[in-house]
């Protein structure tokens, strides 16, 4: 049986300050060191066959953290931008209250949680999808299919996009939901690659 650890980055120094972080490299606060430690406590057990995360140094530093807890640092890692945080544009930097202040709470809240809508210069969900669950399919998929465990340490959104295909929720579902720091959520899989159960560890 196949298995896939889904995992976000512990929470970062900008998610601390409260802003829109995309793909700015910020690390991750103390706190976050903490939730990578805590997930790699979490995983215990489990013997990963290899790796993925996006390029993004704060999912980098919860996968290495995860894995150094488990002793397996030697496992094949694979790093790409399709799974980096979505790309939040003109409000990259930018404190989310004052953000709010500035725009009003619904323009906000449109931009950070539809599925079509994009930010100033920045990524949709929608878009995000478009370059996350290609990658999934062609690269990571096929790992699965021959039954091996997996982790995926990336961002919410780029999760998000993952947990939508593989739960199939509708664009209206998947706007309520949130990925917590540092969490890790497990799915197992058939021979035949179909979702036999999810949950949070």
């Amino acid at each position: 049986m196949a298995r896939l650890v889904l995992l976000r980055h512990g929470e970062s120094q900008w998610n601390l300050e409260n802003r829109f972080t995309g793909w700015v490299d910020v690390p991750l606060s103390a706190k976050g060191v903490e939730e990578a430690k805590q997930a790699g406590q979490k995983l215990r057990g489990f013997t990963f066959d290899r790796a993925f995360t996006s390029v993004l140094i704060r999912a980098n530093e919860t996968l290495r953290i995860v894995l150094e807890v488990l002793g397996q640092t030697d496992i094949p890692i694979e790093k790409h931008k399709a799974l980096n945080e979505r790309m939040y544009g003109d409000l990259q930097g930018l404190n989310k209250a004052e953000t709010a202040k500035k725009y009003g709470d619904a323009q906000v809240k449109i931009w950070r949680r539809s599925y079509d809508v994009k930010p100033p210069g920045g990524e949709s969900l929608k878009d995000t999808a478009e370059r996350a669950v290609p990658y999934y399919e062609q690269k990571i998929k096929p790992y699965l299919l021959k039954g091996e465990t997996i982790i995926i340490a990336a961002h919410g959104n780029s999760l998000r996009a993952l947990v939508m295909v593989l739960d199939q929720l509708s664009r209206e579902e998947v706007l309520e939901l949130n990925i917590p720091t540092g969490v890790p959520l497990l799915y197992e899989f058939d021979n035949s690659g179909k979702v036999l159960s999810h949950r949070y560890l």
